[in-house]
Order: C-alpha cells, then sequence, then structure tokens
C-alpha cells in the first residue's frame, strides 16, 4: 500500500512534456496528459475515482501525491512559458542606441549589419533595456579576419569604475596600452565571436570586455574549435542566471562559466553588439546578426 500512495511524475525530454501519474490499481492505465495542458486536468474527478477504489487512508495518501505532482509540474510550466521578445524588428535599430567608436550600424535585408571603420575603437550598439537573468538567442555571421562579440549584462563606466580599475593590480599588470578606456567605455562579460579558421578559435567563449581581467572563462577550458561554421549563419544561445553563464553555437555547448566576481560587479546591464576596432589599412569588415530574441529565466 505505501507504493500505491507514492504516483511518479515524470517530465520528458525536449518535446512538450507530458505528466503520468501511474497507478498500479487493477484496470486502470496510467494517466498522462501534455503539460501545457496541466492546469486543465479535471484533478477532483481522477482523484474521486481512485479514492473510491482504495481505503480512506490510502486514498488520502494518493490525493496527497497527486495534488504535490501536478503542483510541481503546473510551476515548470509557468518557469518555461516565459514568452519570448523580439530585440529587433527587422526594420529599424528602434529599441537600440550606440556606444562608443564610429563604426556604422544599418538595418539591410533583414539584418543589422555593422562595419568597421578604421580608426575607430570598439563600437557597441546596444539594448535600451537592461536584463539581468535570461536567455538569449541570436544568429550572426562574420567575416573571417574580424573579431566581435556580444555584449551581456554589461553597463558603461563611470569615474568610480575608472578609479577602481586603476587600483586593480591584475589591470596594472597588462601591459598594452589601452585606448577608450576611461568614462562610458561599454565593459562586462562578452561572447566571443569570432571565425575558426584552420585552426579553430575561441568562439562562445566569455571574455572580460575592458575589465582588466581579460578572458572570464578559465585557461584550462579556452581551447580552440571549430563549431563556428566560417563564412555562414550561426546560432548563439545564451543563458545567464546569478552566476552562471551557459553558450552553445549552433546547438553544441561550448562555456559553462560560474563567475560570482563578474555577477558581483555585472548582475544585470544591457546586450551590446559590437565591431571590433582593425588595424590602419585592414577592412573594411562586416558583421551581421538576425533573429535576436530573449526571455527572463
Amino acid at each position: 500500500m505505501r507504493w500505491l500512495a507514492q504516483p511518479v511524475c515524470r517530465v520528458f525530454g525536449s518535446k512538450p512534456p507530458r505528466i503520468l501519474v501511474e497507478s498500479p490499481l487493477s484496470g486502470h492505465e496510467p494517466f498522462q496528459a501534455d503539460r501545457g495542458m496541466a492546469t486543465q486536468i479535471d484533478t477532483v474527478s481522477f482523484i474521486r475515482h481512485e479514492v473510491s477504489t482504495m481505503s480512506t487512508r490510502s486514498g488520502m495518501s494518493l490525493v496527497l501525491s497527486i495534488v504535490i505532482g501536478i503542483s510541481a509540474t503546473t510551476q515548470l510550466v509557468a518557469e518555461d512559458k516565459q514568452p519570448w521578445t523580439s530585440l529587433f524588428d527587422g526594420k529599424t535599430l528602434e529599441g537600440w542606441v550606440q556606444k562608443n567608436g564610429t563604426a556604422p550600424y544599418q538595418v539591410q535585408n533583414g539584418t543589422i549589419l555593422g562595419t568597421t571603420k578604421e580608426g575607430s575603437p570598439n563600437s557597441f550598439l546596444c539594448t535600451v533595456k537592461e536584463y539581468g537573468d535570461f536567455e538569449l538567442e541570436f544568429e550572426v555571421r562574420v567575416h573571417d579576419k574580424l573579431n566581435s562579440g556580444v555584449q551581456i549584462r554589461s553597463k558603461t563606466k563611470s569615474k568610480a569604475n575608472v578609479a577602481q580599475q586603476a587600483n586593480n593590480k591584475a589591470a596594472k599588470k597588462k601591459k598594452r596600452k589601452r585606448k577608450n578606456n576611461g568614462v562610458g567605455r561599454v565593459f562586462g562579460p562578452q561572447v566571443e565571436i569570432e571565425a575558426g579558421g584552420a585552426k579553430g578559435a575561441e568562439a562562445g567563449y566569455i571574455y572580460g570586455e575592458a575589465t582588466g581581467r581579460g578572458w572570464l572563462t578559465p585557461k584550462q577550458r579556452l581551447i580552440p574549435h571549430k563549431h563556428f561554421k566560417d563564412g555562414q549563419w550561426n546560432t548563439f544561445r545564451v543563458v545567464a542566471v546569478g552566476p552562471r553563464i551557459q553558450t552553445w553555437i549552433n546547438g553544441t555547448p561550448i562555456a559553462d562559466l560560474n563567475d560570482p566576481q563578474a555577477f558581483e560587479t555585472h548582475p544585470r546591464g544591457f546586450i551590446g553588439l559590437q565591431v571590433h576596432g582593425i588595424k590602419s589599412g585592414a577592412g573594411p569588415y562586416t558583421v551581421a546578426w538576425r533573429n535576436i530574441r530573449i526571455r527572463p529565466r
């Protein structure tokens, strides 16, 4: 009778999950329903039917188990069904604003097209809105010779930020001269975008743009790969929840970073599309984005 009082609630894979309550009672088939219909189940009728075949004590235990299972699944439904919001309407740059640099951004054939400009530092087209915990998806295509990226939870530096970084020991160890690194500079976690070439590259790993920390992805995990399809459209997925940031490229997991330090300084912020600065005499190169959407987590 103990086993009778413990129905099983399962959630199935990537397809629309179902609730399955297994009952060993003779003559009763497993009770199942699509997750999307969880809140529409005639729970009362089902419970009455089961209870009528059992003792009061066992029946009450079954009722409690079913209610707990359905309640938990209904909560999952609410979490999983957060609606997507498109960040780009395919026609205008409404909801976006450029920060830093002078590289031009324009709408072309349903994409946001960024083009390098000689003499310009890194440029960023940023969302007006800020985001904390989220799931972000976008498609991107970049010139083989251009390094790019997408900022997440980013912001611009204040006087306090600049002073704090100037006193940071890690930042002082950086030998190369930093340009455009004063007040107003975009900084924060960045999802790397670059072609793999013959030996692979670091697309999908997390870099600390203008944070003074360099790569946030640990060195031992910074392994070049070729999951990015050079010269083609690539689908990125980014999930940021608390200090954890996960990325995928074309469905392949790339980074799984847990960085409390980055989360402490950047718990929320804007999304930014980067056009990297280039050397004199190089370019022009382009990078394009489309199908950019986000939802809360």
